[in-house]
This record gives structure tokens, C-alpha cells and sequence, in this order.
């Protein structure tokens, strides 16, 4: 998600979380730590043999399961480790079960926004689950229609067809500024069926104001992590209370 100059931080969320002091409005690639530099160098000498490989999140799976790209570090992307994207797929699962029970529309439908681990997670979990991936990196066709190219900086050029269509949806920005936040809400508000719909922002600490003034958002206990290391400290919002869940809604200090 992100022009031809720079691309967005990463199909799986990630953001600007770096060890370095972050400029809120910039949307310049992250910078790494000492031990993420020695893996992206790794990484590029094995770069034609990584094209293949499942993610560290789809190892063990079958052949027949929902796989991961390799992450492209040219491209900023970031995996959740497994407990993060284990601990996001039961949230939403159990989010679905509770729309199930109080719906009569049907199963509910989830929209994935640049988390693609988290696609991975709940189809490898329930196959039959209805979740749309919105994702910049158009290697992420090979889910067929469950896939939409998605450009942050192009909210409104969606198809019609997912305006208001989603009862739960997961977002991760790829930047942390306060337009890319912005035009990432614009893009919730399309996708949402009514104010009734959960809503999950995965982004970096320091967007928790503009998370409440955009959407009425409370952070989690719960830390989300990736399977790269990353240095700024990585935040779940949610528009409801989890209650027991996802480490409760975060009490104010």
C-alpha cells in the first residue's frame, strides 16, 4: 500500500516499529535493529530460495492449507509470530459466534486490511470462513476473489460490493502517520456494516489518541509481536470491551 516510490510497510502490518525515535508524520520504510539488519542481509542472500518457503506462521501445515508469501523485506513485511496471530484468529472466531447468534443475515463476514497472517490463520482454521484480505502486494492473488489490491492512499476505490459489508474488521496500517491513520478509517467506515461491527486496529503505540478521536478506540493488554523483532512498541485497539478476553480493555493510569 503505498506509491511507486514507497511501498507500504508491510502486507502483515507492521508499521514504522523500530528501535529509532519515530517522526509520528513520516512515512519513511522502518529502520531496523542490529539483529533485524543480519536477518534482512540473510534474508536477501537466500532471497530466490525464500520466494518459496511458507512463513515461520504455516509451518508444519499441509499442503492443502492456506499459506503465507515469503516476506519481501524490500516491501517492509513483518509476520505475526504465532501467539499473535493464534490469540487475533480466536478473537475473531469468537466475535463471528457471537454475530452468528445474534443475526439472522447469515455468517458474518471479516475483512483482513494489509494482515495477511491473520487471513492465513482463520482459513487454516475454518476453511469455509468468509474473510476478504485487502492487501497492497498482488502476490496475495493466489486466494482468488478473497483478495482485493488495496492502496491505503486510495480509500475510496474499492469495489461496491464490500461497502458496508463486513461485520468484523482487522486493520494494520502500514505507516504511522497521522494521514495514512486517516485514510485507513475512511477505508473502515466503507467497509463496515453499521456502528454494530467489531472493529480491530493493530498500529503502534503512539497512534492510541488519534485511534480514539478517529474511532473510538481502547487499547488492549494485549501486546501483539512479530515474528521479526521489532524495537516500537506495537498496540490492539478495539471498539468494544473484550471483557476477559485479549488482556481486557486497558484501565487508564
Amino acid at each position: 500500500m503505498e506509491d511507486e516510490v514507497e511501498l507500504p510497510t508491510n502486507p502483515n502490518s507492521l508499521k514504522n516499529h523500530t528501535n529509532l525515535p519515530v517522526d509520528e508524520d513520516d512515512d519513511d520504510p522502518p529502520a531496523l535493529s542490529s539483529q533485524a539488519m543480519a536477518a534482512l542481509r540473510e534474508f536477501l542472500a537466500e532471497q530466490s530460495q525464500s520466494a518459496a518457503e511458507p512463513s515461520n506462521g504455516n509451518e508444519g501445515r499441509s499442503d492443502s492449507s492456506v499459506a503465507l508469501v515469503a516476506e519481501d523485506w524490500r516491501l517492509s513485511q513483518f509476520w505475526y509470530d504465532p501467539e499473535t496471530a493464534e490469540t487475533l484468529a480466536r478473537e475473531v472466531l469468537t466475535l463471528c459466534q457471537l454475530g452468528s447468534s445474534n443475526s439472522d443475515s447469515g455468517s458474518p463476514l471479516v475483512a483482513c486490511i494489509a494482515c495477511p497472517t491473520l487471513y492465513a490463520y482463520l482459513k487454516n482454521n475454518d476453511s469455509d470462513m468468509r474473510v476478504q484480505l485487502l492487501e497492497y502486494d498482488k502476490r496475495f492473488e493466489q486466494y482468488g476473489s478473497e483478495f482485493t489490491f488495496y492502496d491505503y492512499n486510495q480509500p475510496g476505490e474499492l469495489p461496491l460490493e464490500l461497502k458496508h459489508a463486513f461485520d468484523v474488521v482487522v486493520a494494520d496500517p502500514p505507516y504511522l502517520s497521522k494521514e495514512c491513520l486517516e485514510k485507513v478509517a475512511d477505508t473502515i467506515s466503507y467497509l463496515t456494516r453499521s456502528s454494530e461491527s467489531s472493529l480491530l486496529l493493530l498500529t503502534g503505540a503512539v497512534q492510541k489518541d488519534r485511534a480514539a478521536e478517529l474511532m473510538g478506540l481502547q487499547p488492549c493488554g494485549f501486546r501483539p509481536r512479530h515474528s521479526s523483532k521489532l524495537g516500537n512498541e506495537f498496540r490492539l485497539f478495539t471498539n468494544y470491551d473484550p471483557g476477559m478476553r485479549l488482556g481486557g480493555w486497558e484501565q487508564e493510569k
